[in-house]
């Protein structure tokens, strides 16, 4: 069965016009007037996409988990993310795309862009305050993207850093409300993050306990408590999910699709995928491909 190729947005086509920029910023309305309000299901590699709407509504999909949004939102796409969206034309907002190597460099060669800024999010509610703050950011962009300024490239990355610390910072705050403050939601967000880096790798549960210096029993029972699945449920789920975004979204065969993710032996590949999701890698995809399902 022959299936579309995946499509990914690189930077140079985000960017249009000036495709050696340091970073592109547009309005939410360049493309959603363009193509109707609706963006296509797509995910962009090596890149960070921040998002802010101030005005309208706003309905997603990102990796396979439906969403409703209601201005004002912040949104931050993590590269590789799968992601399509359906704006009401009404909406306002701002777009703003960094390369995610040089919002690793801006942050100082921290851990922060993977442990922060590693996944998907959509973050409402977030308070007079914030809100005023990040149309703020966003604004200053715009205004600076437009301008050729003596310093543009300095302030355009000083605004990216602020932009990246503000989400971190929601984000923060937005986990804490959710699931309770103390260490054990700190070290959850860091085991996650170390999942996000190594999980192509196979490495066992001893592996992510040591580095984050605990027991694998503490691990697991810290994730139990805090998102209700085991550490190894979280770092399976999240391999199964790449899976799922190479067999619905790129052409690669089976065997190509379990050699990307650090399987040696496909068929080995194809019972683990079977056990964790219910079909074959090719009885899924045809699924997928027939609309039955939609989880990617």
């Amino acid at each position: 069965m022959s299936t579309s190729p995946l499509l990914l947005v690189p930077f140079r086509e985000v960017r249009h016009e000036q495709p050696d920029d340091c970073l592109h910023y547009e309005s939410v309305a360049v493309r959603g007037a363009e193509m109707d309000w609706t963006i296509p299901a797509h995910r962009h590699e090596g890149l960070h996409q921040f998002q802010w709407l101030e005005q309208g509504q706003l309905h997603g999909t990102i990796d396979g988990r439906d969403f409703e949004a209601q201005a004002p939102v912040l949104l931050m796409l993590a590269p590789g993310s799968v992601h399509g969206f359906t704006y009401t034309p009404d909406t306002v907002g701002h777009q703003v795309t960094v390369p995610t190597a040089t919002l690793r460099k801006l942050l100082g060669g921290s851990n922060l862009t993977d442990m922060g800024l590693g996944a998907s999010c959509v973050l409402a509610d977030l308070g007079r305050e914030a809100s005023a703050e990040c149309k703020s950011l966003f604004t200053q962009v715009a205004r600076e993207f437009r301008l050729q300024s003596p310093g543009r490239v300095h302030a355009l990355h000083s605004c990216a850093t602020l932009l990246a610390v503000q989400v971190l910072r929601q984000r923060g705050e937005h986990f804490s409300r959710e699931r309770g403050q103390g260490a054990r939601d700190a070290l959850v967000r860091r085991y996650l993050a170390l999942v996000e880096q190594h999980y192509r790798g196979h490495e066992a549960l001893p592996f992510y306990a040591q580095a984050l210096g605990v027991t694998p029993d503490h691990l697991s029972r810290t994730c139990r408590h805090v998102l209700r699945q085991s550490a190894l449920q979280i770092l399976h789920e999240r391999l199964m999910l790449e899976a799922r975004r190479l067999l619905a979204y790129s052409s690669l065969s089976v065997t190509q699709v379990a050699q990307s993710l650090g399987y040696d032996d496909a068929a080995y590949f194809s019972k683990f995928f079977s056990r964790a999701v219910g079909s074959t890698p090719s009885e899924y995809r045809a699924l997928v491909a027939s609309g039955v399902r939609g989880e990617v």
